[in-house]
């Protein structure tokens, strides 16, 4: 039985000035392989969240990766911050709106099918996925 193997849509690495260029090749590379209309918005806003995030809370850079698996789209964003506080792990309910920060997460998991964070002081990887089907 052939195995099976991810070829990368993307890989980059971004700070905070590569926010709005990684997002638009983001947005592009999700669309190519054929997620559209909303689902398209909501998995770049997820994408987008999550950046950000890692370039406010977790040393102001890292690295994106986006790829094709089973019929879904993933993209796994990597930083070398400090990790996530647990009570930002456990999906609970939104952050209040006058809170400095705890929405990103939220928020990305609200958008897309799945989130997986995988969180240690070395650093944080989160993954995103999005079935390809509507």
């Amino acid at each position: 039985m052939a195995e099976a193997v991810e070829t990368a849509l993307l890989v980059e690495e971004f700070d905070a000035e590569q926010i709005t260029p990684v997002r638009h090749a983001v947005s592009r590379a999700a669309a190519a392989v054929g997620l559209l209309g909303q689902r398209l918005e909501d998995f770049v806003l997820a994408v987008n969240e999550i950046v950000t995030n890692a370039v406010r809370h977790a040393g102001g850079r890292g690295a994106v990766r986006l790829w094709t698996l089973d019929g879904a789209l993933l993209c796994e964003v990597t930083d070398k911050g400090s990790g996530i506080p647990a009570e930002r792990l456990d999906g609970g309910p939104l952050p209040p709106s006058n809170a400095v920060s705890g929405r990103g997460l939220w928020l990305a998991r609200h958008l897309v099918d799945e989130v997986t964070v995988r969180s240690t002081p070395a650093g944080t990887i989160v993954t995103l996925r999005s079935s390809l089907a509507g």
